[in-house]
């Protein structure tokens, strides 16, 4: 008779892969799944009692920016994430890591979230960054990419294109950056820095990712009206490098744009008919969570931000009567768009352009700029953007991964009040039991078992893990439980802390970090790295 720490009796067990479930025990013994079938009359530590629940993977979040918004450090328990049954969480993305950093101006995106002055970053490389991570406890797994525009910041300050010398510097860093540990690389072609990679530079790099069986994983250089182009750049370099390439967040904001996305879901299929490499995930909220900064122009964005402040400043600047008339033709909705940070503007948090532009007597373009300006250029939106129909056609391919492309926090931060001046996204919070609820619970586009597999054995497949993700033998013992019939999250943006329903049980690595709904405290999340 084998004893194991764990069992899960009589569970509907979804093995992750897609397949069908099946009624079965799961023996968890050494942080491992050890036997999946009739454990009749084996003993436990503890049983838990699974009948009439579905017992799945844990659920795999390929875009997070725990890292970047330095949550891994001030909420190690990541229990927004717990919450909602997310049990491995991946960071670097956007462009953005937390490694390598090699100069001042590597940590710029760390200092719009915290004071670096009143926090020790002690390391350089992408390898003593994960080991600094392995010495702070934390409840989920943590894996991460490389932010090409970290590199790029590292490299050198100087604007324009990257000379030969520049270019080897970045080869280097990315080479040595996925010896440490890094899973791939992230880019985000619509900010300033990646103007100075010309698509050949791209080429060279990606192709260090193909011989590295590593992902590229993109933030689209423009999601509005130039979304069909961004794509096309996105595909050429996938083309042309043959790197495992991935699209981040992949949707369209606006209604003109929206207009475009099933011609940009068609590219996808064209290109992966090819049989060309290429995935993308998304998230189930009509409402985005992105930068003010992003409803400008291209052209404006990849200016260097002093230059664009002082642009926006000037009266007597075209340019910026230019930005006017663009933000105009956008013809977006002010009384749905609310701002969700702004440490710099006293009470703007929480309130829409719409008001805001009335209390200043201003219209509701010169509202932006404003806030862009006193904000220095940091100031986060909620907008009604996305289009329902759109994010029900990217679910339903079947190389479409869920995820929530927020940060994780925990409940110590969130006493019921935003934290500070930020108000976070209900995503963070509820981004997999209602992608469960809308797809597979209520409509039903999805089958149980193709839901639970864009949380699970999808991204695991797509980031490279092949130990996660799965119900099988000696995989990892990262399981959740939830009840079917209660399984939802109701997005609210006035308490987005507001937890989801019908999440039961979560175990990772072997231990009960979720136990009957309740949090336990458990910090038995691993640092994950991929070695070549």
């Amino acid at each position: 008779m084998t004893e194991y720490s764990i069992i899960i009796r009589d569970g509907t067990v979804f093995d992750g892969k897609g397949n069908k479930p099946e009624i079965a025990d799961i023996g968890v013994q050494n942080g491992l799944i050890a036997k999946v079938g009739n454990l009749e009359g084996e003993r436990a530590d503890l049983v838990i009692n699974a009948a009439g629940k579905y017992v799945t993977p844990g659920f795999i979040d390929l875009t997070t920016h725990s890292d970047t918004h330095w949550s891994v450090f001030t909420d190690p328990g990541q229990e927004s994430f717990i919450g909602q049954g997310v049990t491995t969480i991946v960071g670097g993305n956007c462009g953005f890591s937390l490694a390598p950093f090699t100069a001042r101006g590597s940590i710029e995106e760390v200092e719009r979230w915290v004071n670096v002055s009143e926090v020790n970053i002690n390391w350089r490389t992408m390898g003593e960054f994960l080991s600094e991570m392995e010495g702070h406890p934390i409840g989920v797994n943590f894996a991460t990419l490389v932010g090409l525009t970290t590199i790029r910041r590292g490299i050198s300050e100087r604007q324009g294109g990257v000379d030969d010398e520049e270019l080897k510097t970045a080869e280097y860093l990315l080479k040595e950056s996925l010896k440490e540990g890094a899973f791939g690389l992230s880019t985000n072609f619509g900010i300033y820095e990646m103007k100075s990679f010309a698509d050949s530079a791209m080429i060279e790099l990606c192709g260090i990712l193909e011989k590295n069986n590593a992902i590229l994983k993109h933030h689209l250089e423009d999601e509005g009206r130039e979304l069909l182009p961004a794509v096309s750049r996105v595909l050429a370099l996938a083309r042309g490098s043959k790197a495992k390439s991935h699209i981040s967040h992949f949707r369209a904001l606006g209604k003109t744009s929206s207009l475009d996305f099933p011609k940009a879901l068609l590219m996808l299929n064209r290109i992966r008919g090819e049989g060309i490499k290429i995935t993308c995930d998304f998230f189930p909220y009509t409402n985005t969570d992105s930068d003010l900064l992003f409803l400008l122009p291209p052209w404006a964005r990849k200016m260097e931000h002093r230059e664009l402040t002082a642009l926006l400043s000037d009266q007597k600047d075209e340019r910026r009567a230019a930005i006017l008339l663009h933000l105009k033709d956008l013809t977006l909705h002010y009384e749905s768009v609310i701002v969700a940070s702004g440490a710099r503007e006293v009470g703007v948090t929480g309130k829409t352009l719409d008001s805001i532009s009335q209390n200043l007597g201003i219209s509701g373009e010169e509202a932006i700029l404003r806030l862009l300006i006193v904000n220095n250029l940091n100031v986060r939106i909620f907008s009604d953007a996305i289009s329902a129909e759109n994010i029900e056609l990217v679910a339903r391919e079947d190389y479409a991964a869920v995820s929530s492309d927020g940060p994780g926090y925990d409940k110590k931060n969130f006493p019921g009040t935003p934290r500070g001046f930020n108000l976070p996204h209900p995503r963070s919070f509820g981004t997999f039991p209602r992608a469960l609820q809308i797809f597979a619970k209520e409509s039903g586009i999805l089958d149980w078992a193709s839901a639970i597999h864009k949380m699970t054995g999808l991204p695991a497949t797509i980031l490279g893990v092949s130990d996660r993700g799965l119900i099988a033998r000696n995989c990892k013992a990262d399981i959740i439980i939830f009840d079917p019939l209660a399984i939802s999250a109701e997005p609210n943006y006035e308490e987005p802390r507001e937890e989801p329903k019908g999440v039961l049980w979560v175990l990772v690595n072997g231990e009960v970090a979720l136990r009957e709904g309740n949090l336990t405290g458990a910090l038995s999340g691993r640092v994950l790295r991929k070695y070549m």
